[in-house]
């Protein structure tokens, strides 16, 4: 049988495993695994691991801040540097502002991601305000046309009341849809900043202080409350503290319909890297801020333990100067410097080279964080596999290539590498989207524009040991 292209003789990882096999491709979709395959086109991948392109479930793109910012990346730069680092399939946001109606915020964006976006795509329904005409008629519909994730905040100039965060989840839960939740206390975070002002306290190290690890652990607790009461799946965004680990497992043991993510920032850095001289810190602000070794440990355990589910990047870029992080002035002090930090290239060479090459979960805990349970919770069935009828996202890696990030060799529009310096082993030399090569051997071939809308199922189809709690 001919193929429109074949991609012979890799080591293909289906399962958790490597098995050396061709791949034979069809109309975009793997058509066969096996050997001795022919295609009109061949990619020889001799020595080469083939892993499915990664699913990042957490970017923001082309997207205003609740500073009134717009980040750095537009559609078109964040998916080419995307596809730089391997991944196929991005979920961004259609963030709402204050008065507007949900179905004009997701227009606006699918216009956005229709001009630039070179690789497959959903969104999150971003909401900061319920109160606008036609919500819950325009949540619903847009549920039922394939938005199947909503985005709450519990802290910034956006956030939501319980009130509201538990009418949304209720709308969720019985439209088949996912509620992502930015979990930290904005009392307790409001006071630590008004306390550390007082003191002069205003580099961007102190961005750390400014958010108390009990403003994370106190609103995870309460949301997973939450989940519990409105029987609604959550997805507790970016957690970064080992007792936040600890409050999802206990809700997860009680049965709460819980999942959640953490970020190679909290996998790998700690708060020291934002005491830095003069303004350099601003670089890696974030929120929540990085923290401990000992949170790094417990964030390693949970996702063994499966009390984790995704490693995500939270690719939140803004330059380092007057444009982006310095936007309000190159003294700013910390609260009116933009937080976030680009993730979307890096987060799976830096995943790859600990979790595979690293041996910190094998190749099996890489796809399941990065490709497998992205796809699964996030109603994606033809993405995060290697599998006849799934999409011919691939990527290839060499597994013996090390490389060491540089100061500014992210191909995003950001201008500074968070990574300077730190080097991987287990590089990727080929992204293939749907059958067609975006990335060779380090060139960018991916088209502006040819990215796909991702239509997502209801959540509920997902295997047993992604479901919340007890099976």
């Amino acid at each position: 049988m001919g193929f429109d292209l074949v991609i012979r003789g890799g080591r293909v990882a289906t399962g958790g495993v490597l098995a050396e096999a061709d791949i034979g491709v069809t109309g975009g979709r793997i058509a066969a695994l096996g050997s001795g395959l022919d295609g009109a086109e061949v990619i020889e991948a001799g020595g080469l691991i083939v892993t499915p392109g990664g699913v990042d479930p957490h970017c923001h793109i082309e997207q205003m801040s609740g500073m009134g910012l717009m980040n750095a990346d537009t559609f078109e730069t964040a998916t080419r540097s995307a596809a730089m680092g391997g991944t196929t399939s991005v979920i961004s946001f259609a963030a709402q502002r204050k008065g507007q109606r949900l179905a004009e915020a997701v227009a606006d964006y699918t216009a956005r991601a229709r001009r630039g976006a070179a690789i497959d795509h959903a969104f999150h329904i971003s909401v900061s305000d319920a109160s606008v005409p036609g919500f819950e008629t325009d949540l619903r519909d847009l549920i039922a046309a394939g938005h199947r994730s909503i985005k709450v905040f519990t802290t910034y100039n956006i956030k939501l009341e319980d009130a509201d965060i538990l009418a949304i989840l209720r709308i969720a839960g019985e439209a088949g849809a996912l509620t992502c939740i930015h979990a930290e206390n904005d009392a307790i975070i409001a006071d630590a900043r008004a306390r550390l002002l007082a003191e002069g306290r205003v580099r961007p190290v102190d961005h750390a202080a400014s958010r108390p690890r009990e403003a994370e652990i106190e609103a995870i607790a309460r949301m997973c409350r939450l989940a519990e009461a409105a029987r609604a799946p959550v997805m507790i965004f970016h957690v970064s503290t080992a007792e936040g680990v600890a409050e999802i497992a206990a809700a997860r043991a009680r049965g709460a319909p819980v999942w959640a993510e953490t970020c190679p920032h909290y996998l790998f850095q700690t708060e020291a890297v934002l005491d830095k001289p003069g303004r350099e810190g601003a670089k890696w602000m974030c929120s929540p801020p990085q923290r401990t070794e000992a949170d790094q440990r417990a964030l390693w355990a949970g996702l063994a333990a499966g009390h984790l589910q995704v490693v995500s990047s939270d690719h939140a870029p803004y330059r380092f100067d007057e444009t982006g992080k310095f936007s309000n002035g190159l003294d700013a002090p910390f609260p009116a410097i933009a937080n976030g930090m680009p993730g979307l290239e890096p987060r799976q060479p830096l995943m790859f080279d600990a979790m595979v090459s690293g041996g910190r979960t094998g190749l099996a805990g890489f796809l399941r964080a990065t490709c497998e349970a992205p796809a699964d919770l996030y109603g994606l069935p033809g993405k995060g596999r290697i599998a006849p009828g799934a999409d011919a996202d691939l990527v290839l890696w060499d597994p013996a290539r090390s490389v060491t990030y540089g100061a500014n060799d992210l191909h995003d529009n950001v201008g500074y590498n968070p990574w300077e310096g730190t080097t991987v082993t287990g590089w990727p030399v080929a992204t293939l989207l749907r059958g067609v090569p975006v990335m060779r051997e380090g060139e960018y071939l991916g088209t502006p524009g040819a990215g796909q809308w991702l239509r997502r199922d209801a959540i509920g189809t997902r295997p047993k040991d992604l479901t919340g709690g007890k099976s």
